[in-house]
C-alpha cells in the first residue's frame, strides 16, 4: 500500500529526504501525514523521521542550502524549511524517563523502537520517500477500520504523558468509527488516570480541546467525555445534548458551525474551566452567549452584530430552548443591511461631548424600536 498526495511529490518533501538518504541516513514520513492520507483527508504538517542525529540534520541541511532551526533540539527534532515549506525532522528515539507532561529522550536508529513509543497505532506508519508503507505495530488494520487504539498498554501509554487522553477523544472525534463502540477497558483505564489532567497546563489543554470542538461532529464523544468524568475536569457544567442540538440546526440552516457557538451551546459557565483561548475567540464566545440568552431580536443583533454572529446567536437560542424561529436568518441579515440615518453632524451644536453620545444613543433605540422604518427627518424632529 501507498500514499499519492501531492505533499509526498512536493520539491521541498523531497529535498528533504534526499539530503538525508544521499548522506546514507533512513528518511520516513510518519503521523499525520500519512494518516490523513491513507483517510483521503487534508494534510496539513509535514514530519520526517530518520535515523540521523540532530547535529547532523543541522550539517546536512546547511551543506544543502536549506534553512535549519533547532526548533526541539533536545527531543530531536529539527525544523527543516525548504522551497518555503517547514518539514519537522526528527531522529528515531525512545523515552528514557517521563513524569506525564514531558520526557527525556534517547536516539536510536531503529524504526521500530521509535514505533513503540507513540501514543496511538494509526500515528505510527510511516512512508518511503517513494511512498510505500512501513507499518512496524499494525496500525494500519486500525486505521483501515478507522479504531483508535493505544500503542501497547494504555495506561503506560497515558502515564508518559496525560495529555493522551484528550487526544485519544480527539481522534476519536475526527477518525473513529462510532459504529465499533468505544473499548470499555481503554475508558475504563482513563477513568483511573484522571488526576493526571491537573498535572497539564491550561494551554495544552486548551489546545485539544479546541481541536476536539472543531471536529464535524463533537458531540457523541463530548458525551463519553462526560460519562468518564474527562469533561467535568475541563469544562465543568458544560451540557452535551445542548451542543448536539446547535449542531443538528446549524446543518440544516446551512452555515458552517462557529466555535464560539459550540462553547456557548454547552452552556458552560464563563469562569471555573481550563480552557485558555485567544481573545477574539474568547470575546466571541461571550458575545454569542449573552445575545442567545438576553432576547434580542435577530434584526437588532444582525444591526449591532453582523449577520454571522446573530445567526448563530439565534442558532444558540434555539438550542437552548428549543424552539427555532425559521425566519432568524433572513431577519439578521435585514438587520445587518439596515444603515441609521443620523450622525453626530446632526445633532452638532446643540448636543456636544457626553450629550450628544447619549442623544445619538436615544434616537438610534426609537429607530431600532421602530424596526429601522423611520428616517432621518422623523428621528430629528
Amino acid at each position: 500500500m501507498q500514499v499519492t498526495g501531492t505533499w509526498l511529490h512536493h520539491p521541498g518533501a523531497q529535498a528533504v529526504c534526499r539530503m538525508l538518504t544521499d548522506a546514507g541516513h533512513q528518511a520516513l514520513f510518519v503521523g499525520g501525514c500519512v494518516r490523513n492520507d491513507l483517510l483521503n483527508a487534508p494534510v496539513g504538517d509535514i514530519d520526517i523521521a530518520t535515523d540521523a542525529h540532530p547535529d547532523k540534520v543541522i550539517s546536512l541541511a546547511g551543506k544543502a542550502g536549506l534553512k535549519a532551526i533547532p526548533t526541539g533540539i533536545e527531543h530531536g527534532t529539527i525544523t527543516v524549511v525548504a522551497h518555503d515549506v517547514p518539514h519537522e525532522v526528527t531522529t528515531f528515539r525512545k523515552d528514557v524517563e517521563t513524569d506525564g507532561r514531558r520526557a527525556i529522550v534517547s536516539f536510536t536508529s531503529d524504526p521500530s523502537v521509535d514505533a513503540a513509543r507513540r501514543d496511538f497505532t494509526m500515528n505510527a506508519l510511516y512512508a518511503t520517500p517513494d511512498g510505500e508503507i512501513v507499518d512496524p505495530l499494525g496500525g494500519l488494520d486500525d486505521l483501515r477500520a478507522r479504531r483508535v487504539r493505544f500503542i501497547g498498554d494504555a495506561a503506560q501509554r497515558m502515564r508518559e504523558d496525560y495529555l493522551r487522553i484528550l487526544r485519544y477523544f480527539r481522534f476519536l472525534a475526527w477518525y473513529g468509527d462510532r459504529s465499533l463502540g468505544t473499548d470499555a477497558d481503554t475508558l475504563a483505564e482513563i477513568a483511573a488516570h484522571l488526576d493526571g489532567l491537573d498535572q497539564l497546563a491550561d494551554e495544552r489543554i486548551t489546545a485539544e480541546f479546541v481541536k476536539l470542538l472543531r471536529a464535524p461532529d463533537p458531540a457523541p464523544v463530548l458525551g463519553v467525555m462526560h460519562e468518564v468524568g474527562v469533561l467535568p475536569r475541563c469544562l465543568p457544567a458544560a451540557h452535551v445534548p445542548s451542543l448536539a442540538a446547535y449542531l443538528h440546526l446549524a446543518q440544516e440552516a446551512a452555515p458552517e458551525p462557529f466555535l464560539p457557538a459550540k462553547l456557548a451551546a454547552l452552556r458552560a459557565p464563563e469562569g471555573g474551566h481550563r480552557l485558555r483561548l485567544d481573545k477574539a475567540t474568547a470575546r466571541d464566545w461571550e458575545r454569542v452567549r449573552k445575545l442567545a440568552e438576553n432576547g434580542s431580536n435577530p434584526a437588532e443583533m444582525g444591526y449591532r452584530h453582523g449577520a454571522g454572529i446573530a445567526i448563530q446567536a439565534m442558532l444558540v437560542r434555539a438550542a437552548l430552548t428549543g424552539h427555532a424561529d425559521p425566519d432568524a436568518a433572513a431577519e439578521a441579515a435585514r438587520g445587518a443591511a439596515a444603515s441609521f440615518p443620523v450622525t453626530a453632524q446632526d445633532l452638532m451644536p446643540r448636543f456636544k461631548g457626553k450629550a450628544l453620545g447619549e442623544k445619538l444613543r436615544e434616537i438610534e433605540a426609537r429607530w431600532i424600536a421602530s424596526d429601522f422604518t423611520l428616517d432621518r427627518d422623523a428621528l430629528l424632529s
